[in-house]
Protein backbone atom coordinates (compact mmCIF):
# COMPACT_ATOMS: atom_id res chain seq x y z
CA UNK A 1 0.00 0.00 0.00
CA UNK A 2 1.62 3.26 -1.06
CA UNK A 3 0.70 4.72 3.21
CA UNK A 4 3.18 1.97 3.93
CA UNK A 5 5.53 3.27 1.14
CA UNK A 6 5.57 6.67 2.46
CA UNK A 7 5.74 5.76 5.81
CA UNK A 8 9.18 3.98 4.70
CA UNK A 9 10.36 6.63 3.39
CA UNK A 10 9.93 9.09 6.44
CA UNK A 11 11.70 6.63 8.72
CA UNK A 12 14.54 6.41 6.66
CA UNK A 13 14.89 9.87 5.45
CA UNK A 14 13.17 11.46 8.40
CA UNK A 15 13.19 15.16 8.42
CA UNK A 16 14.72 15.52 5.00
CA UNK A 17 11.01 14.56 3.95
CA UNK A 18 9.78 18.02 3.86
CA UNK A 19 5.83 17.46 3.68
CA UNK A 20 3.65 14.30 2.87
CA UNK A 21 0.34 14.85 1.06
CA UNK A 22 -2.27 12.47 0.59
CA UNK A 23 -5.66 13.60 -1.27
CA UNK A 24 -8.46 11.11 -2.58
CA UNK A 25 -6.00 8.37 -1.95
CA UNK A 26 -3.12 9.85 -3.83
CA UNK A 27 -0.31 9.80 -2.25
CA UNK A 28 3.05 12.43 -2.49
CA UNK A 29 6.11 13.71 -0.81
CA UNK A 30 7.37 16.80 -1.11
CA UNK A 31 11.78 16.28 -0.65
CA UNK A 32 14.63 18.53 -1.37
CA UNK A 33 16.38 18.34 -4.25
CA UNK A 34 19.23 17.13 -2.22
CA UNK A 35 17.54 14.26 -1.03
CA UNK A 36 15.72 13.52 -4.48
CA UNK A 37 18.27 10.99 -5.72
CA UNK A 38 18.28 8.93 -2.72
CA UNK A 39 14.50 8.77 -2.19
CA UNK A 40 14.10 7.75 -6.02
CA UNK A 41 17.05 5.21 -5.93
CA UNK A 42 15.04 3.55 -2.63
CA UNK A 43 11.52 3.86 -4.46
CA UNK A 44 12.98 1.95 -7.58
CA UNK A 45 15.22 -0.17 -5.17
CA UNK A 46 13.50 -1.41 -1.90
CA UNK A 47 10.06 -0.23 -2.35
CA UNK A 48 9.54 -2.14 -6.47
CA UNK A 49 8.54 1.03 -7.79
CA UNK A 50 9.11 -0.52 -11.50
CA UNK A 51 7.04 2.12 -13.67
CA UNK A 52 8.09 5.69 -14.00
CA UNK A 53 5.06 6.63 -15.50
CA UNK A 54 5.87 10.28 -15.82
CA UNK A 55 8.27 13.15 -15.24
CA UNK A 56 6.74 17.21 -15.32
CA UNK A 57 7.65 20.58 -13.85
CA UNK A 58 5.99 23.63 -13.11
CA UNK A 59 6.71 27.10 -13.31
CA UNK A 60 6.04 28.84 -10.45
CA UNK A 61 7.29 32.43 -11.93
CA UNK A 62 7.26 34.97 -9.52
CA UNK A 63 8.55 32.63 -6.90
CA UNK A 64 11.82 30.97 -5.31
CA UNK A 65 12.77 28.11 -6.19
CA UNK A 66 11.05 29.17 -9.60
CA UNK A 67 10.61 25.37 -10.94
CA UNK A 68 9.22 21.79 -9.05
CA UNK A 69 9.66 18.60 -10.98
CA UNK A 70 7.20 15.45 -10.18
CA UNK A 71 7.77 12.35 -10.98
CA UNK A 72 4.71 9.87 -10.95
CA UNK A 73 5.40 6.14 -10.21
CA UNK A 74 3.66 2.99 -10.33
CA UNK A 75 4.09 -1.21 -8.77
CA UNK A 76 3.99 -3.58 -12.29
CA UNK A 77 0.47 -4.84 -10.84
CA UNK A 78 -0.69 -1.14 -10.42
CA UNK A 79 -1.68 -1.69 -6.84
CA UNK A 80 0.87 0.67 -5.66
CA UNK A 81 1.02 4.64 -6.36
CA UNK A 82 3.44 7.60 -5.34
CA UNK A 83 4.05 11.18 -6.56
CA UNK A 84 7.45 12.85 -5.90
CA UNK A 85 8.24 16.03 -5.76
CA UNK A 86 11.22 18.36 -5.88
CA UNK A 87 11.48 22.15 -5.65
CA UNK A 88 14.56 23.48 -8.19
CA UNK A 89 16.19 26.94 -8.63
CA UNK A 90 16.91 28.53 -12.34
CA UNK A 91 20.43 27.60 -11.82
CA UNK A 92 20.29 24.36 -10.18
CA UNK A 93 20.48 20.90 -12.46
CA UNK A 94 18.29 17.82 -11.53
CA UNK A 95 20.03 14.46 -10.64
CA UNK A 96 18.73 11.96 -13.61
CA UNK A 97 16.76 9.08 -12.88
CA UNK A 98 17.35 7.30 -16.35
CA UNK A 99 19.32 4.84 -15.01
CA UNK A 100 16.83 3.82 -12.56
CA UNK A 101 13.68 3.90 -15.11
CA UNK A 102 14.91 3.64 -18.71
CA UNK A 103 11.72 5.60 -19.80
CA UNK A 104 12.95 8.92 -17.81
CA UNK A 105 15.15 9.31 -20.78
CA UNK A 106 12.61 11.05 -22.87
CA UNK A 107 10.50 12.59 -19.93
CA UNK A 108 13.86 14.30 -18.73
CA UNK A 109 14.95 15.51 -22.27
CA UNK A 110 11.11 16.61 -22.36
CA UNK A 111 11.15 18.50 -19.67
CA UNK A 112 15.00 20.33 -20.26
CA UNK A 113 13.46 21.59 -24.12
CA UNK A 114 10.02 22.55 -22.83
CA UNK A 115 11.00 24.47 -19.52
CA UNK A 116 14.85 24.51 -19.82
CA UNK A 117 15.95 22.26 -16.77
CA UNK A 118 18.63 20.25 -16.95
CA UNK A 119 19.86 16.84 -15.68
CA UNK A 120 22.80 16.57 -13.99
CA UNK A 121 24.86 13.04 -15.55
CA UNK A 122 21.97 13.04 -17.88
CA UNK A 123 23.78 10.48 -20.75
CA UNK A 124 21.88 12.55 -23.90
CA UNK A 125 20.36 15.74 -22.93
CA UNK A 126 19.25 17.60 -26.32
CA UNK A 127 16.19 18.93 -27.58
CA UNK A 128 13.46 16.53 -28.23
CA UNK A 129 10.71 18.48 -29.36
CA UNK A 130 12.13 21.78 -30.53
CA UNK A 131 15.45 22.56 -32.85
CA UNK A 132 18.89 22.30 -31.63
CA UNK A 133 19.58 26.30 -31.42
CA UNK A 134 16.22 27.39 -30.85
CA UNK A 135 16.92 29.75 -27.99
CA UNK A 136 12.96 29.61 -25.93
CA UNK A 137 11.42 27.02 -23.80
CA UNK A 138 7.77 27.17 -24.88
CA UNK A 139 6.26 25.81 -20.97
CA UNK A 140 7.81 28.64 -19.52
CA UNK A 141 5.00 31.65 -18.43
CA UNK A 142 6.70 34.16 -20.32
CA UNK A 143 6.84 32.08 -23.46
CA UNK A 144 3.84 34.27 -25.24
CA UNK A 145 0.63 32.30 -26.26
CA UNK A 146 1.15 32.95 -30.09
CA UNK A 147 4.57 31.99 -30.00
CA UNK A 148 7.87 34.14 -30.79
CA UNK A 149 9.54 34.62 -34.49
CA UNK A 150 12.00 32.69 -35.20
CA UNK A 151 14.41 32.03 -37.97
CA UNK A 152 12.54 28.45 -38.90
CA UNK A 153 10.99 28.55 -42.29
CA UNK A 154 7.31 28.03 -43.20
CA UNK A 155 7.52 24.77 -44.96
CA UNK A 156 3.81 23.35 -44.14
CA UNK A 157 2.03 23.31 -47.42
CA UNK A 158 4.36 25.27 -49.76
CA UNK A 159 4.28 23.68 -53.31
CA UNK A 160 2.98 20.66 -54.22
CA UNK A 161 0.56 18.69 -51.45
CA UNK A 162 2.34 15.85 -49.62
CA UNK A 163 0.33 13.30 -51.02
CA UNK A 164 -0.71 14.10 -54.22
CA UNK A 165 -0.86 11.60 -56.62
CA UNK A 166 -0.32 9.54 -53.97
CA UNK A 167 -2.88 5.72 -53.40
CA UNK A 168 -5.68 7.70 -51.53
CA UNK A 169 -7.56 11.06 -52.49
CA UNK A 170 -10.29 13.27 -50.97
CA UNK A 171 -13.82 13.34 -52.88
CA UNK A 172 -15.38 16.66 -52.20
CA UNK A 173 -18.49 16.16 -50.63
CA UNK A 174 -21.17 17.84 -48.06
CA UNK A 175 -20.61 15.56 -45.05
CA UNK A 176 -17.71 14.02 -43.94
CA UNK A 177 -18.53 10.40 -45.13
CA UNK A 178 -18.33 11.57 -49.22
CA UNK A 179 -15.32 13.94 -48.59
CA UNK A 180 -13.41 11.16 -46.40
CA UNK A 181 -9.62 9.71 -48.01
CA UNK A 182 -10.49 6.37 -50.30
CA UNK A 183 -8.45 4.23 -52.27
CA UNK A 184 -8.31 4.99 -56.25
CA UNK A 185 -11.37 3.41 -58.03
CA UNK A 186 -13.28 2.82 -54.74
CA UNK A 187 -16.51 5.37 -54.49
Amino acid sequence: MSADDVKALQDLFGEKIEETVEFRGEHTVVVGLGTLRGVMEHCAGKLGYELLLDVSSLDHMGEEPRFEMVYEMASLDDSRHLRIRAAVSEDEEVPTVSDLWATADWHEREVYDMMGIRFANHPDLRRILMWEGYPFHPLRKEFPLAGKPSEMPDVAFTGVAPLEGGPFVTSPGTDRVTGEPRARGES
